[in-house]
């Protein structure tokens, strides 16, 4: 089966911003009083937009996080993408092939735009995607596992959903890639396969994504 579009996740799949973002957002809830160690983070919010942060702490503890942790948040995250930010090794060769063969492909990040656009810049991806290739949860209101970003991504890019493939390294992104009727490459570069069972194929190295696709 030709598919008619690849939809990438951004985060850990075309930036390698998951260590960077969830080190920080670990380091910060435990500063206002909600101990989370580095690896809880990458557990439970590894994937997922802010207001599920806001959801599992409120759940959780009974208290909000203040009013502008999200404008605090990003900042830190912000600057130490400046700082450390790369690309995923070997994705640039993966779009690369993707064009060549002339295979459509687009992003859809539970991140904010302003999110995406930063990493892009500092990991020197800005020439793959322009703004018709950019799709992120602030665009639907509700960020992964819900289906909704997906489904947004294929029609605004004219595809039906049974004729997409989403490459994705969260479980939520998974869950709703699945729930959207979409073929999924679960990428366990930093996910451990078992909790990513649900895609219907894994691979652990980048290299190794372009013939799955093309």
């Amino acid at each position: 089966m030709r598919y008619e579009l690849v939809i990438f996740d951004n985060d850990g799949v075309l930036v390698d911003s998951e260590p960077i973002s969830n080190r920080h957002l670990a380091a910060y809830l435990t500063e206002v009083g909600h101990p989370t160690t580095y690896e809880e983070s990458i557990r439970d919010y590894m994937g997922s937009a802010m207001h599920r942060v806001h959801e599992l702490v409120w759940e959780r503890s009974g208290r909000r996080l203040p009013e502008d942790f999200d404008n605090v948040f990003h900042a830190r995250v912000f600057a130490a993408f400046e700082r450390e930010l790369k690309p995923v090794a070997g994705v640039e060769d993966v779009l690369a092939k993707l064009t060549a063969a002339g295979v459509p492909y687009c992003l859809a990040s539970s991140g904010s735009h302003e999110r995406i656009r930063v990493g892009h810049r500092v990991a020197g991806l800005e020439r793959w995607f322009d703004d018709g290739r950019i799709f992120s949860s602030q665009d639907v209101g509700r960020g992964k596992p819900a289906p909704d970003l997906f489904l947004y991504a294929a029609e605004k890019m004219g595809v039906a959903p049974e004729r997409c493939v989403v490459v994705e390294d969260s479980p939520l992104g998974v869950q709703a890639a699945v729930a959207a009727g979409m073929d999924v490459l679960g990428f366990t570069a930093m996910t451990p396969a078992e909790r990513l069972q649900d895609a219907g194929q894994l691979f652990s190295r980048m290299d190794d994504l372009a013939d799955l696709l093309v």
